[in-house]
């Protein structure tokens, strides 16, 4: 007879595995499979944002899409920033950088691609001058400003 325990197990393992499928997780371990659900969430968040900020301002569908996805989380050595969109983004990175250097943030690590799409990740740590932790709220608003700012300029030099 298999046990009480034994079927929750088997039960949560099953899900877990539902999860990682649904996220397209890689990872093997459970914590790290519900790490990667987090962060999918923080992007369906974000790209909810994005689509209710142009509807608010009337922007067209097409353009909805084309809009960069960004993730920010605070991790132990500093700010994590992921930034993803699905076209090309020119210019893009000289704007995140500027938040970068306007929170006083260092680039610890930073890999991008700009060949087809966009895509950046970067490992950020505060300035040792400033003293104080940033939120990383700030650091994604801030971006997403930025990226506003980026938009307007390329819709002015079309």
């Amino acid at each position: 007879m298999v046990s009480r325990k034994h079927k929750k197990d088997v039960l949560l393992h099953e899900k877990l595995q539902l999860l990682r499928s649904v996220t397209n997780s890689h990872a093997t371990n459970d914590s790290s499979i519900i790490l990667d659900a987090s962060k999918y969430i923080e992007e369906l968040k974000q790209k909810v944002e994005i689509l209710n900020h142009e509807i608010a301002s009337g922007e067209s569908t097409s353009y909805q899409n084309s809009w960069p996805v960004v993730t920010v989380e605070a991790v132990e050595k500093g700010i994590q920033v992921n930034l993803y969109s699905e076209r090309s983004c020119p210019g893009l990175l000289v704007f995140v950088l500027k938040v970068f250097e306007e929170l006083s943030l260092n680039v610890l690590e930073a890999r991008v691609s700009c060949t087809g799409s966009f895509h950046l990740e970067a490992l950020g740590a505060q300035s040792e001058q400033t003293g104080k932790r940033i939120d990383a709220h700030i650091v994604k608003q801030t971006i997403l400003h930025a990226i506003e700012n980026w938009s307007e300029n390329n819709d002015h030099q079309d």
